[in-house]
């Protein structure tokens, strides 16, 4: 499908074709440089100091600022239709708001509807997205349901469409079972592609809904209750070692709990390719706004898996992105530790937790505000445990996550009270693509947890990477796109509905000050966000195709291949151990004779009495012949000679053979060290 043919507004003309941005620090994973950048038609063209650039070229003095990697947020739904809603935030606001934030690409996820194939759902996608992004956007697929013929569109989405990855899921009612995720996870594996998972158990979701309704618990604060930590950390084990048998890479979306992240974090450690996303949500709130006395505000904060009420784990999720099957939106403690549980065993997976995870608790669920509450209700839910933000920050800083994304689904007050008198209808989503990259600025490179080279590796290059789109995205160097932010450290902005770009009229990060704002924003070569003023322009971004077979995933794949190998075995060893065996069993069979023998010889006994030949013994040459003298003692182990010393007699002792008196003791009295016995001359 072709991409439709944009006109450049007049404002994004002439000199913006050429822009060279001075004095500041790049950023790049790997390291921070001072640096120029000169940019020409969308692309770098030229970095170091003092370079020769054209005239006309505009100049942009970043002294004092960070030069960044445009953020890729690999996890937004846009116009989703869930739950009888359909998210307010379309890709024009919902790109536009990206781009006010410091993103500069988004991965979308393609859903299928009731009766329509991957490909249509591909192709319906496209056609709604090309003609309003902001920037640049690629697509995930989502896979819900199993057949040959779905199995024959993922080869042709990957193989002419730019699609290199597919997501499944283990609750809703589109869920699989696992026999269907091994047959996914083998077709992701023989095209090359990634295989993506949002990891909660379904089935004791639904009967725990069916206890707590029936116990009358019918707010938001129920969402939390129905996804326990480990129901998040059971699911990504199961995932992680599925991925692991089949040899398929896994990327775990939205890890939102300490115990996600820890099985994860597990995971890696065993050697599993496996990568972690948490989310700006996770690390910025947590699942306390589930108990808000506002229902509105607590079904705000309603996503899947759910905040976590526990406030560390927006630190912990944190550090473990400081580290394939990639396992999205991981917002438990115990899916993030079963993550890296299943990389430390060797299986290739990744994890993502998502910005709200790490930006706020669950709490919020259980307020008495039931309009605020039901604002929080999201899958994962957001944890109630106020250290569930600090715990995935710290994965995120310590590599147990590699990615940070939104997990964007939006929508307003009045669409979340579908579900006012029944927390299992309220439509899954909070906000975050527009607050991610302040949140986690915020809440881990301001708080000294994580440095500048880390955050770009979690914001851009990671997913870049995992994706195969670098180093066309994700880094600043010669050659690649210049998709760039120019980030102000020291700024100060406050996050409020009232101000945001975003289309929804709530906000989960409501009245947080954040350290840390994006002051120039370039998208392919045009500056986008011009000394904080928003130019986004409708339709400017373009669809980016996504390769298989990607070298940072796959590699991982065929050094777990090389492991398993058979015994090579010549033909000439073969025969050797044949000759062997027959030989054995020669041998076998003679000593069978013998013992046959001896036995029919017993059986012929005369008398009871059975005369056996004696055995003519022959004198040993080596021991010598005792004379007639020798006698044994009771003590020795053999005979000795008389009149000789037996040593070995107990009853030897040398002081009854000496016969001369023994010499007095004699008193000495000396200085220490000895008498000297005279000069040395």
């Amino acid at each position: 499908m072709s991409t439709p043919v944009k006109k450049v507004p007049i404002h994004l003309q002439s000199a913006q074709n050429r822009l060279l941005i001075k004095n500041g620090k790049v950023v790049n994973e790997d390291g921070i440089v001072d640096s120029d950048v000169y940019i020409e038609d969308g692309i770098i063209r030229q970095m170091g100091r003092n370079l020769i650039i054209p005239g006309g070229t505009r100049t942009i003095d970043a002294r004092g600022k960070y030069v960044m990697p445009g953020g890729i947020d690999p996890h937004t739904h846009f116009e989703l239709e869930l739950m009888g809603a359909k998210s307010i935030d379309d890709f024009y606001q919902g790109t536009k708001a990206a781009v006010a934030g410091g993103t500069t690409m988004i991965i979308d996820f393609a859903f299928p509807q009731k009766d329509e194939t991957i490909l249509e759902a591909y192709e319906r996608y496209r056609e709604t997205a090309d003609e309003k992004v902001c920037c640049d956007y690629a697509l995930h697929v989502a896979v819900t349901s199993w057949s040959p013929k779905v199995k024959e569109e993922m080869a042709l989405l990957t193989r002419e469409h730019g699609v290199n990855s597919f997501k499944v899921f283990m609750t809703y009612s589109f869920m699989l079972r696992d026999p269907d995720l091994i047959e996914i996870f083998k077709a992701c594996k023989e095209l090359g592609a990634l295989a993506m998972v949002h990891a909660e158990n379904g089935d004791i979701i639904t009967e725990n809904t069916k206890k707590l309704l029936a116990a009358g618990v019918t707010g938001p604060e129920g969402h939390e209750m129905s996804r326990p930590e480990e129901v998040e950390a059971e699911a990504v084990t199961r995932a992680c070692t599925i991925a692991s048998q089949v040899n398929c890479p896994l990327y775990v979306v939205h890890v939102m709990s300490r115990s996600g992240a820890e099985a994860l974090e597990a995971a890696r450690k065993r050697g599993v390719c496996v990568l972690g996303e948490t989310l700006a949500a996770a690390v910025g709130t947590d699942g306390t706004n589930y108990a808000h006395k506002c229902w509105r505000h607590a079904a705000g904060h309603v996503l899947s898996p759910p905040l976590r009420p526990d406030p560390n784990t927006p630190l912990v999720l944190l550090n473990y992105l400081t580290s394939p099957v990639y396992v999205s939106a991981l917002s438990s403690k115990s899916a993030a530790d079963a993550v890296s549980a299943k990389r430390a065993e060797g299986v290739v997976v990744f994890g993502e937790t998502l910005a709200s995870h790490v930006g706020i608790d669950g709490t919020e669920q259980y307020g008495k505000d039931i309009e605020k509450a039901r604002r929080f209700v999201t899958s994962p839910p957001l944890r109630p445990d106020s250290t569930t933000p600090a715990y995935l920050i710290e994965h995120l800083a310590q590599d147990g996550l590699q990615v940070i994304g939104s997990d964007n689904c939006t929508f307003n007050a009045e669409q979340k009270a579908i579900g006012k008198d029944d927390f299992s209808k309220i439509p899954n989503g909070v906000n975050g693509v527009e607050d991610r990259m302040s949140v986690l600025w915020e809440k881990g490179v301001h708080a000294g947890i994580m440095d500048p080279t880390r955050f770009v590796a979690v914001t851009s290059t990671n997913a870049a990477k995992i994706f195969n789109i670098y180093p066309r995205k994700g880094v600043i160097a010669v050659g690649s796109d210049a998709d760039i932010v120019v980030w102000d450290p020291n700024r100060k902005r406050t996050i409020s509905a009232q101000t945001h770009v975003q289309a929804v009229d709530f906000n989960i990060f409501e009245g947080m000050e954040v350290h840390g704002v994006p002051e120039y924003v370039i998208v392919s070569g045009r500056v986008c966000v011009d000394e904080c003023e928003l130019k986004a322009v409708h339709g400017f971004g373009k669809f980016v195709e996504t390769p298989t077979f990607c070298n940072y995933v796959y590699d991982m794949i065929e050094e777990r291949e090389k492991r398993p190998r058979g015994v090579p075995r010549s033909e000439a060893e073969a025969k050797k151990y044949a000759d062997e065996d027959a030989a054995m069993a020669k041998a076998r069979e003679a000593a069978k004779a013998a013992a046959a023998a001896t036995a029919a010889a017993l059986r012929n006994q005369t008398n009871g009495i059975h005369e056996c030949p004696k055995p003519k013994l022959k004198p040993v040459d080596c021991v010598p012949t005792l004379p007639e003298s020798a006698v044994m003692t009771p003590s020795s182990k053999g005979p000795r000679m008389e009149g000789q010393r037996n040593l070995q007699d107990s009853t030897f002792s040398i002081s009854e053979d000496v016969e001369e008196a023994r010499r007095a003791c004699i008193r000495v009295n000396n200085p220490p060290g000895g008498r000297s016995a005279g000069g040395f001359w």
